[in-house]
């Protein structure tokens, strides 16, 4: 009996250690208030604070247990008996009698913000705990997703943001110190590998530092995209390690038109970019020349030029954005032997899946006639001598299959320059 008396002698001296024995001792199943002694209900107002080991007396612990809570409520340190309880968030509902239970509704996956940088494995992490120095390391995030430190253990980061990576650590020094001052700084970020795809020059799979991680830096990396591709609306894929994905469209054609920065969004590993094909009845508006003059667009076009003068099928690169009258100057032909009034440009159309023929007057356009002057894209074949398109003309409406794409067009023209000798023979000019 007298330890019991000190034990309540403790707890009322003490609030915090109230606090912790309720927390850790639940009320007794089987003693409700109204079987307990009359002594134990609500003390009177001119009840004494302090122990009166007359009145305890031949008292349980449990009784003086319950003693020790009407004294907090009186204190109003505890709710009253009757207060209300508030049902958790992870309580179900209430079921009403005789109805079908209705099974909690699982929300999908957060998705976090397109622009947060998510903590991966090469990351390297400086954390910092004030006043105690043996909590202070850095550490780099392995295969796991885990950085390890002597006291702490292994800690898991994978996925998570700075702000989210330090509470992470916080709690686990919190096992040691009390309200544990932490800051977590990244000084090293891991490099980066996105894959870029659609109408870009060289697709694939392709490694950047963490200052070129932009969207910019990988077009360039890449080759630019085609002349076919549309940059208004450039798509960037992103995949979470909680299973969610996300996808931001961007544009990049309007700033290059006003002059504006461009969006260039920060690039995470795993990103997949996707250039779509441009619309062809959404071509209103998009000026071809403002992406070919630059640096998102492949910086070099190939030209093929097929004549008599030079002896068959050649090539020639010119800078994207390069109009009729600059592939002429790359030929160099002489004027004596070659008819420059009667020129075409066959051109592959990705919409009707077939060439197309422009007929240019050679001599108009070097005299700076606009309208003889035409922008060239890549793949186009300038065809000189009208013989030569006569010939070329009946060759392409004899070959009634449509292309399925520009390599079986371009294919199409190296093969008839490599067989078809008899399109350059000594006449016909």
């Amino acid at each position: 009996m007298k330890r019991a008396s000190f034990l309540l002698s403790l707890l009322i001296s003490n609030p915090l250690l109230t606090h912790a024995a309720l927390a850790q001792t639940a009320p007794p199943p089987n003693v409700l208030p109204s079987s307990l002694p009359s002594s134990i209900g609500a003390n009177p107002p001119d009840r004494p604070t302090g122990l009166n080991t007359g009145a305890t007396t031949g008292l349980t612990a449990k009784q003086l247990l319950e003693q020790a809570r009407q004294r907090l409520r009186d204190r109003g340190e505890l709710p009253p008996e009757n207060a209300p309880t508030v049902q958790s968030p992870s309580q179900s509902p209430p079921q009403v009698p005789g109805s079908i239970p209705i099974a909690p509704m699982i929300a999908p996956p957060p998705i976090p913000a397109f622009s947060t940088y998510r903590l991966g494995q090469g990351d390297s992490v400086a954390i910092y705990v004030q006043r105690f120095q043996d909590f202070n390391f850095q550490a780099t995030i392995d295969a796991e997703g885990k950085i390890t430190q002597a006291v702490l253990g292994k800690i898991s980061l994978q996925g998570l943001t700075i702000d989210e990576a330090q509470e992470r650590v916080k709690q686990a020094v919190s096992r040691y110190v009390i309200n544990p001052i932490v800051l977590l700084s990244m000084t090293n970020a891991r490099p980066v590998q996105v894959t870029i795809a659609g109408e870009i020059s060289k697709p694939g799979l392709y490694p950047l530092s963490p200052q070129s991680g932009r969207v910019s830096s990988v077009l360039l990396a890449a080759g630019g995209s085609t002349e076919r591709g549309d940059l208004r609306s450039v798509k960037i894929r992103r995949s979470y390690t909680n299973g969610a994905t996300d996808e931001k469209e961007i544009d990049l054609y309007t700033p290059l038109k006003d002059g504006t920065p461009l969006p260039d969004i920060r690039l995470q590993d795993g990103d997949v970019i996707m250039i779509p094909p441009i619309d062809p009845t959404k071509l209103d508006g998009y000026d071809r020349g403002v992406i070919a003059r630059s640096t998102l667009v492949k910086p070099q076009i190939i030209i093929r030029i097929l004549s008599y003068a030079r002896g068959g099928l050649s090539e020639v690169g010119v800078p994207n954005g390069s109009r009729f009258v600059d592939a002429l100057a790359k030929t160099a032909l002489n004027p004596d032997q070659a008819n420059l009034t009667k020129i075409a440009v066959i051109r592959y159309d990705a919409v009707q899946q077939k060439a197309i023929t422009f007929e240019l007057n050679g001599k108009s356009a070097l005299m700076g006639d606009p309208t003889q002057n035409i922008a060239l894209q890549d793949s186009d074949v300038i065809v000189i001598g009208r013989n030569l398109i006569g010939r070329l003309t009946y060759a392409l409406n004899t070959f009634t299959q449509p292309f399925r794409d520009v390599l079986g067009f371009t294919l199409f023209f190296r093969e008839l320059g490599n067989s078809a000798t008899n399109l350059f023979g000594p006449t016909g000019r």
